[in-house]
């Protein structure tokens, strides 16, 4: 488990395709010793290591041993792809697919794994979020005396916490609680904030917060989510579509009207067939590709409508 590593800044725009384009130039941007991370990026000391913390966290990169040890960093296939059909992170499909490695990485983010997968309240506050937390992490024993594991400081999973809420909702969400923010400072947003996953809602004390079911996620997109958490199968249960862990309706919030949306236009293209029978119901891949070969349709078919 992991806390607390993005050093208390959500992903800035920009950030992830200043990334990727620098670890392209050199594997060894954020260990260099000839020239200070900072200066190649232009970022401070902190925000350089909360880079290199979500570059892996989102899956675009992924941190090896070099020569002699030093660490590097490369992109992932996931990366390259990106690096090559959406370098600025634009597209909401792109959106969607960061938001599926993010939500899915139990080691790397652990606090966003445990908001997706396991925190079941729809609508809470703070406390209830790092209470659960608290009780999950203890439940699980990672804290235990065999592991060498301590228990993460309760300020720890109060950042990841108010990092979530970062990542998800813009300053324009939050305007009427900081009035007198200046306007430049609303332009400090996640884009994954675009994704709408949650909302604020102000009580007479105190402001708490709802997830919110994805919006307009495109069928390829869905498809590459579902097949790459269900490699090989030709069928899968809609069960497992909705409550299996890090399931397309787990990391993206879906309820079951969303999701059954998004599966009537994906049979409507001709990828998957719906087979309802008592109490078993089940999608057909009618054309099971891998994860991949989906993504390249989705970006394809970008390409054909900008054409």
């Amino acid at each position: 488990m992991k806390f607390r590593a993005h050093e208390t800044f959500f992903i800035r725009k920009g950030w992830l395709s200043k990334g990727m384009k620098y670890v392209k130039l050199r594997s060894d941007v954020f260990t260099a010793k000839d020239e200070k991370p900072m200066d190649i990026l232009g970022i401070g000391s902190n925000m350089v290591s909360s880079l290199r913390y979500w570059l892996q966290a989102v899956g675009l990169t992924e941190e090896i041993k070099g020569e002699k040890g030093k660490r590097i960093q490369r992109l992932t296939d996931l990366g390259e792809l990106i690096f090559e059909y959406d370098r600025y992170i634009e597209e909401s499909g792109t959106l969607a697919l960061l938001q599926y490695e993010l939500a899915k990485n139990k080691e790397m983010a652990t606090a966003w794994w445990f908001f997706f997968n396991e925190f079941s309240l729809s609508r809470f506050m703070q406390d209830d979020f790092v209470t659960a937390l608290t009780a999950y992490i203890k439940e699980k024993g990672e804290n235990s005396e065999k592991t060498g594991e301590k228990m993460p400081a309760l300020r720890a999973l109060n950042d990841d916490f108010n990092c979530i809420v970062g990542t998800y909702l813009s300053p324009q969400d939050e305007k009427n609680e900081k009035k007198n923010l200046k306007a430049a400072e609303y332009n400090i947003t996640c884009p994954l904030s675009e994704l709408h996953l949650l909302d604020m809602e102000k009580t007479s004390r105190e402001k708490s917060f709802k997830k919110v079911s994805a919006k307009g996620v495109d069928p390829y997109i869905a498809l590459s989510i579902i097949a790459a958490e269900n490699e090989g199968k030709e069928e899968i249960l809609l069960s497992d579509l909705r409550a299996k862990e890090n399931s397309i309706s787990k990391v993206l919030n879906l309820d079951v009207a969303a999701l059954l949306d998004i599966l009537s236009e994906i049979e409507r293209r001709g990828e998957i067939k719906i087979i309802r029978t008592a109490g078993l119901d089940v999608i057909r891949l009618l054309d099971a590709k891998k994860s991949e070969e989906y993504m390249l349709m989705y970006y394809k078919n970008l390409d054909l409508k900008r054409g």
